[in-house]
């Protein structure tokens, strides 16, 4: 009876370890041993201890009581439940990998592996990041600003990446879900979009990060230059700067877009248009959008050329006013 109520549960634990069409589920947590191993340690414990309990056997015991058969028959068999037993938090999480993971069920995880502190942690230094990089974006802006009388940037946006997304990240690329490979593995956690009036105000900007001792361009993604297949436009640059910590400097990744009123004015309602929803005939409105988009780089390049018309002919004027 006792094996029985063995192999129930381990055909439980067997159940939680795999998918809906009975494919092993991957392993997305750090540290993670087999489930089946931890319950087959599980069961054998239980019952070594079962063993112990276990009185001497008696001179009658080769008799046969009808009335003592017919108890043991009746007698609860006593279930074995392996979320009550230490060491098996790793069962715990395969079942949370059985539903979409919620918040809730990513604070559970970061419990059951020790790591809630040390995500709190990085995700503060990620946060400092944004402030690091907001801050040398807001000096340039204003320097700009004093110089040419106009300043580049229409707006900055900032934002950290929810937790539950970076799961779902890591699930994806088939990373184990920790806080070493959060940091190792992903560079968008902490990201910016900037939005420029001009194109030419997007390198400009991107050309004076460079020249900072204290930034390193680890990737430069140039959709301005070559475009996506659908028509994005934007430049990507994943930045590490370093925050400055009571007893160290560490460097932190963050991503930064940059687009021009009209590029994100088109990302913005091409995103909600083709994901937000069902549609049908997806290949012509694909085309249509982009096709969008070459006008909308042409509107670009053509209001570039108005400001650098309208700035060249205020040249102009100052020097002759100068003259005379």
């Amino acid at each position: 009876m006792q094996r029985d109520a063995a192999a129930r549960l381990l055909g439980t634990c067997r159940a939680l370890c795999r998918s809906q069409d009975g494919v092993p589920l991957p392993l997305y947590f750090e540290g993670q041993t087999a489930c089946e191993r931890k319950t087959k340690d599980v069961i054998g414990g239980k019952m070594e201890n079962q063993a112990a309990k276990t009185e001497p056997v008696s001179e009658t015991a080769g008799k046969t009581d009808p009335s003592a058969a017919g108890q043991d028959q009746q007698r609860p068999v006593e279930e074995i439940n392996p979320f009550d037993y230490p060491g098996t938090e790793r069962v715990r999480i395969r079942h949370l990998e059985t539903k979409q993971m919620s918040q809730e069920d990513i604070d559970r995880v970061l419990q059951l592996t020790g790591q809630h502190e040390a995500f709190e942690i990085l995700m503060m230094y990620y946060d400092c990041a944004l402030v690091e990089v907001r801050t040398k974006l807001e000096v340039l802006n204003r320097e700009v600003g004093l110089k040419k009388n106009r300043n580049p940037f229409e707006s900055i946006k900032s934002r950290l990446k929810k937790p539950v997304s970076i799961y779902e990240k890591l699930k994806h690329r088939r990373i184990p879900f920790s806080v070493e490979n959060i940091e190792k593995y992903l560079t968008d956690v902490a990201g910016l979009r900037v939005i420029c009036s001009f194109i030419d105000d997007i390198y400009s900007i991107r050309d004076s990060l460079a020249s900072q001792d204290d930034v390193r361009i680890i990737q430069e993604k140039d959709y301005i230059a070559h475009p996506k297949p659908n028509g994005y436009r934007s430049l990507h640059l994943i930045l590490e700067v370093p925050i400055y910590l009571m007893q160290e400097k560490k460097y932190m990744r963050v991503e930064l877009q940059f687009r021009t009123i009209a590029m994100d004015f088109w990302a913005s309602v091409e995103h909600k248009m083709k994901y937000k929803r069902e549609i049908r005939n997806a290949e012509s409105i694909v085309e249509e959008l982009r096709y969008s988009a070459d006008l909308i780089n042409q509107l670009d390049r053509r209001m570039l050329q108005i400001r650098d018309r309208i700035e060249l002919n205020e040249e102009g004027d100052r020097v002759m006013s100068e003259w005379h």
